[in-house]
């Protein structure tokens, strides 16, 4: 019943902890709460709800997880000849309830399970087809010019790619386990869209230029950490020893997206007051 098998040192626990929490709440879906509401209340609102059952999911993870160890690891009937889970360790919430509530609970928990994949496949569909045909499409290649049909046709031309990316890429992965394939979107979201999300909201001099430079620094910071850390160096391509030794390294993006951030408005407040200076002096 001793947890840690997964995280075996502190910085990686805390890693994990950081990449899980600001990660989940900075997900597209969820994000998309704060633009799908008539004004500022309902926004808070909204996140507020979603941020509460996020969280009541997560304490979830304590019961579930112990619960099979308690339930399903010592019953043969849910184990192999190895004594390993019958389908991965993927099946523990599944087999847990089937171990709990019996045919009955095992068919709602699966319900449940189907339901929550669909639905947050449907928005992530939805956030990336509005990313594509309304940020990348009408503002950037378009620059404002796009029709509302042109934006349609777009949309509905990216939510067909979006998919058959998805289906290729799960069946590609599909020897994974699922508990990492989850770090590297939730890396990338905590990296990523959390700065951004707390300095544009409780940082005055916070720029567009930081927000780039930020995000972009910070991408490819836990890209270059995911790629030489442990999981894909080591297992997945070979060699003896991986070049990060933490398999987690949300930890050191996330501060690296503050840092440039912060760095990047430093760096312009300096520039704007050496300038007028120099211009003076000459």
């Amino acid at each position: 019943m001793q947890p840690g098998g997964m995280l075996t040192d502190p910085i990686t626990a805390i890693s994990c902890g950081v990449m899980l929490l600001f990660g989940g709440a900075s997900m597209p879906h969820v994000l998309m709460r704060f633009f799908t509401v008539p004004d500022a209340r309902e926004a808070r609102k909204s996140v507020f709800v979603a941020a509460s059952f996020i969280g009541y999911f997560y304490l979830l993870t304590f019961i579930i997880g112990y619960g099979a160890i308690a339930f399903v690891m010592k019953d043969p009937q849910f184990l192999d000849d190895k004594g390993i889970i019958i389908g991965s360790p993927n099946m523990s919430a599944i087999h847990l309830a089937s171990a709990m509530g019996g045919d009955w609970l095992l068919g709602f928990i699966s319900a449940v399970a189907f339901a929550t994949i669909v639905a947050v496949v449907a928005g992530l569909t939805i956030a990336g087809a509005s990313a594509i045909s309304h940020d990348l499409y009408a503002n950037v290649f378009r620059r404002g010019q796009a029709t509302d049909k042109e934006v349609v046709k777009v949309s509905r031309i990216a939510s067909i790619v979006l998919g058959v990316m998805g289906v290729l890429l799960g069946i590609a992965f599909k020897g994974q386990n699922i508990a990492y394939l989850i770090v590297l979107p939730f890396t990338v979201s905590s990296t990523v869209f959390f700065p951004i999300l707390i300095l544009s909201m409780y940082w005055r001099p916070l720029t567009t230029t930081g927000v780039v430079t930020g995000g972009w620094m910070g991408l490819a910071c836990a890209v270059v950490l995911l790629v030489v850390g442990p999981t894909i160096w080591k297992e997945i391509l070979g060699h003896a020893a991986p070049l990060f030794p933490y398999k987690y390294p949300a930890l050191f993006s996330i501060s690296t997206s503050f840092i440039v951030g912060f760095l990047e408005v430093r760096h312009a407040r300096f520039c704007c007051f050496t300038g007028p200076v120099a211009m003076s002096a000459l």
